[in-house]
């Protein structure tokens, strides 16, 4: 589960700005569909009901639509976008990667110090902030994680991981193609998110030509990533559960983080933070 869990986590921080307008249409025609035949979990109840494992079960009513848009996903990936990513990988050395992923996770921080503080995580937003400073300055726009070095480690933060801190339930769970595992909270919170980057003021909307830039190249960059964990994900019995189950447990896994609880997964591997 360690390298889907990583891959899956990539797949849905890429797309943090792009279609929201896809978004929601998608969610509208699965919100249509028949729920499954098989028994489902109570919204209410969904966060909080655990397999012997003690891994989060998510809320599937609408899994018929869900495998097809997993399906199409699947389909776009091999056909378009993997091979788009597998040519970066080709054509880019390993070293100048770093550098890109490094600037991506870097234009991240200011969004996640935001997230911090609506948390009431004061002291973790002004480390995040000192981060942002440091390696955006002497981090050379953020290519090298200098502030690791002294000390002030990373991390992610989004609206989604908010709502879950005080107390929102998960909601049903929804695949959308390109975009990747979702729920209905986390959805929201991918729109505010968006809304919110204090960074998108400054390069603008996906309509930019810079918002588009950032855009392509932080997709591109975290696709290539993840390559690795895709094969293995595609390699699953079954796919569609896999990722499903590895996204339930890394939220589960975020939202622990933000309430200050320890989550038990041995099997998972969290989203590293970028390395010099």
């Amino acid at each position: 589960m360690t390298r889907p869990s990583r891959m899956i986590e990539r797949r849905f921080a890429a797309w943090r700005h792009v279609g929201l307008g896809l978004a929601g249409a998608l969610i509208a025609t699965a919100a249509a569909a028949q729920p499954a035949a098989e028994p489902a979990i109570a919204p209410s109840a969904a966060a909080n009901t655990l397999t012997a494992a003690n891994t989060p079960i998510a809320y599937d009513p609408w899994q018929p639509v869900n495998r097809g848009l997993f399906a199409v996903g699947m389909g776009l990936d091999r056909v378009l976008i993997g091979p788009i990513a597998h040519g970066y990988m080709y054509v880019t050395p390993k070293v100048v990667r770093k550098r890109v992923s490094s600037v991506v996770f870097n234009l991240g921080e200011p969004s996640t110090a935001l997230e911090d503080l609506l948390q009431g995580h004061a002291g973790r937003a002004g480390r995040t902030g000192v981060r942002f400073v440091v390696n955006s300055t002497v981090g050379l726009l953020g290519m090298f994680d200098v502030a690791s070095g002294w000390g002030l480690r990373g991390h992610e933060s989004d609206f989604g991981q908010t709502l879950g801190r005080y107390g929102a339930q998960t909601g049903p769970y929804v695949y959308l193609p390109v975009m990747g595992p979702l729920n209905l909270r986390d959805g929201v919170g991918r729109v505010v998110d968006v809304v919110t980057d204090p960074i998108g003021f400054v390069t603008g909307p996906i309509t930019s030509t810079s918002g588009a830039i950032r855009t392509g190249v932080t997709a591109l960059d975290l696709r290539a990533s993840g390559d690795a964990a895709y094969r293995a994900l595609e390699d699953a019995t079954d796919p569609y559960v896999t990722t499903r189950s590895a996204y339930s447990q890394y939220r589960a896994a975020v939202i622990d983080r933000a309430t200050g609880e320890t989550a038990t997964l041995p099997d998972f591997d969290p989203t590293p933070t970028p390395s010099e």
